[in-house]
């Protein structure tokens, strides 16, 4: 009964994005509106993910399958489109190019946002060092070593790059 009600969600969710879509004529396809409206019932504390998660992982799980009408479609239309296909798939390669171009740019913004500045190699390599350095200061406790570990230390931090 349980699927069958998660089912009832997500289709459910799908038929008000094509009723939405068939009366106010949208150019939005209707399943995106009802994911969208998906999304916002589960900002709103509408629904939870638990409430779909079975199937949706069973969709997701099996989305290979999904993608046979679309490709049956294109071979269906082939004829129209063979005359086109150089073009079409410029267009394809091109927005490839631009969608992973824009989708670097919103992860560097989305990890300096929340995470900090990216870790320079030159930091990563003093970031190790230090690491070392701390291992063999657990090992063996000298005073130079400490220094290092230090003088490292503050590297890393952005403080005196020069060792006194």
């Amino acid at each position: 009964m349980k699927i069958y009600i998660q089912l009832l969600f997500i289709f459910g969710f799908s038929l008000l994005g094509e009723a939405l879509t068939s009366f106010f004529k949208l150019s939005i396809p209707g399943p995106i509106i009802g994911m969208i409206l998906l999304f916002l019932a589960f900002e709103f504390k509408l629904l939870k993910v638990n409430d779909v998660s079975t199937v949706g992982d069973f969709l997701l799980n099996n989305m290979t399958i999904l993608f046979l009408p679309a490709g049956v479609g294109i071979l269906d239309k082939w004829a129209m489109i063979s005359n086109y296909w150089v073009q079409i798939l410029i267009i394809i390669v091109f927005a490839l190019f631009i969608n992973i171009g824009l989708l670097g740019q919103l992860i560097q913004f989305i990890k300096v946002k929340f995470e900090g500045d990216y870790v320079t190699p030159k930091l990563t390599s003093v970031q190790l060092a230090l690491d070392v350095i701390n291992q063999h200061s657990r090992n063996k406790h000298h005073d130079q070593t400490n220094e290092k570990v230090s003088w490292l230390r503050s590297l890393i931090e952005g403080g005196n790059t020069h060792k006194n």
